[in-house]
């Protein structure tokens, strides 16, 4: 039951602590006008990099030293390398570490060295590493082609309608997997002057061939196409590897990038080297040259260090930062909003990119998340833009309401089948692709996700939509995702909290009563996992083990998200509210925003995850701006 709180959290208090957030966020705008916090990931970006750069002989003694020292400063105590702040170890990660710093000079005598190896032999070794880790050891021989899942380029032929064609992966799957199969193809191999025998143990994984299961029968489709690929006659394979170029060549960003991630980056970059094109090449000229613009250096007390961003976040960032001002009451012709709405103005996606194929009539619309990537507008960043954008008091309406219109067509054409959204694609649900040898890390399909349908429907309600079928539609799959104990699963953010302080908002906002059953549940959820003290946490690893739903170190940003669902909900004076708001006011830094060394935010649940560097920020911003507004 709803408790009332005795007292309520002072007022002046929250209202001076808003305010200085507000400060501190608008002084972290670029002159451009856009937002763009740091997007932290693991040490695997840097590892791959420098390996990247080993095999095309272009690494240099002080990339290699800088990385190196970050790639240290990450280790714990126990000698290995995780995922996510406060993670346990990861096994292909402190793999890839290791043999990074192998490459930087350091002796596998060293301490360090040895305490890693310790745990890479007592978690399998080399031989329970995922099969991206394997790739990259067998480009330098350490591991061999013959061992790994067959990717053929012939794949690329395959209609848009039959099974395991390209566009059945998801366009971040989709967009590694293509030039994978060149690599894979080509088997190429660049020795090392050292070896990585003492992470054998000499067990492998046994395989599973039982051909009456997907897995097994895939195992035996593997082995096909790895006799088919000794052929001394393949007639298609010639063509397949040039039109496979051809797509990826069709596919790279203004900024170089491929995506503007990392995977598809680099294997793009491994795929066109080893066909022969230069680094003077256009394309490989640019790729190269956009990715020191993810590169960032930093002075510590023990040096420089250089580390990868995986992704830059700037209109995702900028469009949250937007309706964090508005909902702290900065004016709607405020300066730094119209700054930044001009810029989400100048990014809108008006071109057809991968998303076509499945809705070849839609016509294009909506925004991307970084700041090069037209093919792949995606409907979350579109809607959360929509959001943002719709309370601007722009001076140039017209020009705005044009921009929303389109965005809201195309976000209409990208629902999929059974109500829901997906981030990339629409109807990218086939899971045979999930079987796949290859497919042993991370999410390789965009289903319809909690956290996203929920931006939409929240944004088609805002736009006076909420009785059209699309709408009603989202908000019944919405219902009907919701999990047993009251909470929402969380795709792209960490995790039922996410999910939650997602989906809440929405469906209130959508005309679902703060007493129906579905929000009295949730409500209950929330309160049942606040921290004794007043905020709320939920560890990643609540994706693999259901005992950390809901539970966690507290947060900023996750308290946020479970404010902003219980103040949608009704329970503006509850106990459990002011509680979540002293936490927020107590813990603030003074310079306005607040510590958060845990990753909050989801790029493959499981596997890949990460700390945005501004959800600290814009997102207790949005909470208390709300409490406040709701006084």
């Amino acid at each position: 039951m709803t408790q009332i709180a005795e007292p309520p959290a002072p007022v002046r208090s929250t209202a001076d602590t808003l305010a200085r957030a507000v400060a501190h966020l608008k002084g972290l705008q670029q002159d451009g006008g856009w937002w763009k916090g740091e997007l932290e990931t693991n040490v695997t970006m840097d590892a791959e990099d420098l390996l990247l750069r080993e095999f095309l002989g272009i690494r240099t003694a002080r990339e290699t030293e800088e990385a190196a020292r970050w790639i240290r400063s990450q280790q714990r105590e126990d000698g290995t390398w995780a995922t996510f702040y406060g993670g346990p170890g990861d096994l292909s990660t402190t793999v890839e570490a290791w043999v990074a710093l192998r490459l930087a000079g350091d002796s596998p005598e060293a301490p360090h060295m040895r305490a890693a190896e310790s745990f890479v032999q007592a978690n399998g070794g080399l031989e329970a590493t995922r099969v991206f880790t394997r790739i990259w050891l067998a480009l330098f021989g350490l591991w061999s082609w013959d061992d790994l899942p067959n990717m053929p380029p012939e794949l690329i032929f395959l209609p848009s309608w039959f099974p395991l064609n390209v566009y059945d992966w998801a366009c971040w799957a989709r967009q590694t997997v293509v030039p994978l199969t060149i690599v894979s193809t080509l088997r190429p191999v660049r020795p090392l002057p050292f070896g990585v025998d003492e992470l054998r143990t000499g067990v492998r994984k046994r395989k599973n061939l039982k051909p009456w299961t997907w897995s097994g029968a895939f195992e035996y489709l593997d082995k096909a196409l790895h006799t088919y690929a000794k052929l001394p006659v393949k007639p298609l394979r010639g063509l397949a590897m040039r039109t496979a170029a051809e797509w990826i060549l069709a596919r790279q960003e203004a900024d170089g990038s491929w995506g503007g991630i990392q995977p598809p980056w680099v294997y793009s970059l491994l795929a066109l080297h080893l066909l022969g094109y230069s680094f003077d090449h256009p394309a490989v000229k640019a790729g190269f040259e956009g990715l020191e613009g993810f590169v960032i250096r930093e002075e510590t007390p023990d040096g420089w260090v250089r580390r990868l961003e995986a992704c830059q976040s700037p209109v995702w960032d900028t469009g949250l930062a937007v309706t964090a001002l508005l909902d702290a009451g900065v004016p709607a012709d405020d300066p730094a909003v119209l700054k930044a709405a001009d810029w989400l103005l100048g990014e809108e996606v008006r071109v057809p990119g991968d998303w076509a194929v499945k809705r070849p009539t839609t016509p294009p619309g909506g925004w991307a998340f970084e700041f090069a990537n037209d093919i792949y507008p995606d409907t979350d960043d579109t809607a959360e833009v929509v959001l943002a954008l719709r309370r601007v008091a722009h001076p140039d309406r017209p020009r705005v309401k044009e921009a929303i219109d389109r965005a809201v067509v195309w976000l209409q054409g990208m629902q999929s089948g059974d109500g829901g959204w997906g981030a990339f694609d629409a109807d990218n649900t086939r899971e045979l692709t999930t079987k796949l040898p290859f497919c042993d890390f991370g999410a390789v399909i965009d289903p319809p996700s909690a956290d996203v349908t929920a931006h939409v429907v929240e944004m088609l309600v805002a736009e006076g939509l909420a009785g059209t079928e699309e709408c009603r539609r989202g908000v019944r799959w919405l219902l009907d995702a919701q999990e047993d104990n009251g909470s929402w699963f969380g795709r792209w953010g960490a995790n039922h909290l996410y999910g939650t302080g997602a989906v809440v908002p929405a469906l209130v906002a959508a005309g679902v009563s703060p007493a129906d059953p579905a929000i009295r549940r949730a409500v209950e959820w929330l309160e049942s996992c606040q921290n004794p003290d007043g905020g709320w946490g939920e560890d990643l690893r609540s994706y693999r083990d259901p005992a950390w739903i809901g539970k966690g170190d507290s947060t900023a940003s996750q308290t946020a998200w479970a404010l902003l669902a219980l103040l949608a909900a009704g329970e503006r004076n509850s106990s459990t509210v002011e509680r979540g708001v002293r936490w927020l006011t107590e813990t603030q830094r003074p310079d306005g925003t607040w510590d958060e060394p845990q990753f909050t935010g989801t790029g493959f649940p499981g596997d890949f995850y990460i700390n945005y560097h501004l959800y600290r920020l814009v997102f207790p911003v949005s909470a208390l701006g709300r409490y406040l507004e709701a006084a």
